[in-house]
């Protein structure tokens, strides 16, 4: 399926990397993904989606080929940036689909702009990462203290956290390259900010209808936080694959995608 690349500018001085493929009259699904991935981490996963589903695939600010400002990299800055991105698209009504972390930024964009948002896909999604110890010991210990140019050594022992471990090694170097575009300051404003960033008052908000993927061998987030989800987000289900790590689209992507796909579908039916 023809792939098309492209940068758009949301506002003023801050333009974001995009890919997009299939009819832009179908159903559209877009995808954000996790903290210092960018759009290329959905690469291998497009190519499972059928030309009917109209996808794009972000590289939030900070990462891969958008730009890079020097500040504002919480969460409400990441979501700030979702609507007028929709607009510069001509989007007007779509699914939203985060992973890990980046849940948090769409799903603060379904309670604040419910007339954007048609659906939510939550792909390992934490409950809230608010004081979370492991996540303020991860910014203590190793994210203050980076400086650029940040090692491609720490890039590869932060990959083999979350990574699928049958990663193809060339696809592997792809994702670290990727990651190496991402500076210093990114990861501490990024981490530091989903500490600080309490979710719990968002979801009672959202009344898109909501598909939650997760693997029950995801050592990130556990099934307590997926259950947690899905009783607090009014309109939510929750599918679970099993043997799966924290990265079901790249694990499971023939299913991933249909599950995506079936979801977009019954929507805009």
């Amino acid at each position: 399926m023809k792939r098309q690349q492209a940068r758009v500018e949301v506002r003023p001085g801050l333009h974001l990397a995009y890919a997009t493929q299939g009819d832009p009259s179908g159903p559209t699904v877009v995808f954000f993904p996790g903290p210092t991935d960018s759009w290329r981490s959905y690469a291998d996963v497009l190519d499972h989606f059928p030309p009917s589903v109209h996808a794009v695939a972000v590289s939030t600010r900070g990462h891969g080929d958008s730009d890079k400002p020097e500040t504002g990299y919480t969460v409400p800055d990441y979501a700030s940036d979702v609507v007028p991105f929709l607009t510069a698209l001509g989007l007007q009504r779509v699914v939203l689909a985060g992973h890990s972390a980046s849940c948090l930024v769409v799903r603060r964009v379904a309670a604040e702009s419910p007339e954007r948002v048609a659906g939510l896909v939550l792909e390992a999604s934490p409950l809230s990462l608010y004081r979370n110890p492991e996540m303020e010991g991860f910014v203590a210990t190793a994210v203050s203290n980076l400086s650029d140019p940040i090692s491609p050594g720490f890039i590869r022992t932060f990959l083999s956290g979350t990574a699928p471990r049958t990663l193809d090694p060339a696809v592997l170097e792809i994702h670290v390259e990727q990651l190496l575009k991402v500076p210093a300051r990114v990861w501490q404003g990024t981490f530091g900010g989903l500490v600080e960033y309490d979710a719990a008052g968002e979801l009672d908000r959202i009344q898109a209808p909501t598909l939650l993927l997760w693997g029950d061998a995801d050592r990130r987030v556990g099934l307590l936080e997926q259950e947690a989800l899905t009783s607090a987000i009014p309109q939510a289900e929750l599918r679970v694959y099993p043997g799966v790590g924290h990265v079901p689209r790249m694990e499971d992507p023939s299913r991933f995608a249909a599950d995506v796909t079936g979801f977009v579908t019954a929507l805009a039916a």
